[in-house]
């Protein structure tokens, strides 16, 4: 009897002990990280970089690490886990949600900004203005040559984005009503890039985020809906009021809904102070 009594205790004991040692994992709380990456469009990248950087300055111990290499890249590393937030000048496609279903993943969107897209050329270029139809023509090479819509006689040289980026993809659907480039669309492989080749090409043409020609390299084209309609400037007012016809939103995504530091970083880019920032790189801020 007694060595049952006593068996029944030491049970008893370790089964204390072994709901303590649960309830002390339980009670774990995770550590909230201190770095981040951030992955994506190259159109936003200087934007994320300026964001990043406010961020960290406000928040010492946390780091923020900001890469390009084009939507496509980013959403593929969100897919795969491999960034915490995705920069995308473009929103998920059919294909990359059921993606995301398939890896039981439910992307988080959130806007931060609007995107005036420019038509590029070089600041000696004499036309300032095209239609969406030129513009259109231009790129599928039914128009060649500048004299054919009111410029200087001479071939046109057409760069466009590589088809990784966000930019391609929104100027494909929305300028080429999803129709293909011409073959001879020479590719670039970042919005920079390009604008450095225009600077330098009297006869060039591309596409790129409105903000990239601030500095003057290059020239943005006012555009018309069609031939009767006004010519319009991608500045913020036209932006916002909808009246500049190539205009798009700038999406950061996660792969879930967002925590600790990733969630406190999109909201920063959304605030007062983070949407001050969004303007001064030369986007639309998306709040007051």
């Amino acid at each position: 009897m007694r060595s049952i009594t006593r068996y029944a205790v030491v049970v008893a004991a370790i089964g204390l002990i072994a709901l303590g040692w649960g309830c002390g994992k339980k009670a774990e709380v995770p550590a909230e990280k201190t770095s981040i990456d951030i992955k994506g469009s190259d159109t936003m990248v200087n934007l994320m970089s300026e964001l990043a950087e406010a961020y960290m300055k406000a928040n010492p111990g946390k780091q923020i690490a900001v890469t390009g290499g084009g939507s496509g890249t980013g959403i593929a590393a969100m897919l795969n886990g491999t960034t915490d937030i995705c920069a995308s000048s473009r929103a998920l496609s059919e294909k990359e949600v059921g993606l995301a279903k398939e890896k039981q993943l439910t992307p988080s969107e959130f806007v931060i900004g609007m995107d005036g897209l420019a038509v590029f050329v070089n600041p000696a270029n004499p036309v300032d203005s095209l239609t969406l139809e030129q513009v259109k023509n231009i790129f599928q090479a039914q128009v060649t040559d500048w004299k054919d819509v009111g410029g200087n006689a001479g071939k046109i040289v057409a760069h466009s984005r590589e088809s990784n980026s966000g930019t391609y993809v929104y100027f494909k659907e929305h300028v080429l009503n999803k129709g293909d480039f011409a073959n001879d669309v020479r590719l670039m492989t970042s919005t920079a890039a390009l604008v450095q080749e225009l600077s330098t090409n009297v006869n060039g043409i591309g596409y790129g985020g409105e903000a990239y020609g601030k500095e003057g390299k290059v020239k943005a084209l006012k555009i018309k809906k069609d031939a009767n309609a006004a010519a319009v400037a991608p500045v913020e007012a036209n932006v916002l009021n909808g009246s500049y016809p190539i205009s798009r939103p700038l999406f950061l995504y996660t792969g879930s809904m967002p925590s600790g530091l990733a969630k406190k970083f999109i909201d920063f880019c959304n605030s007062p102070q983070g949407q001050g920032i969004v303007r001064e790189v030369g986007y639309v801020p998306v709040k007051g």
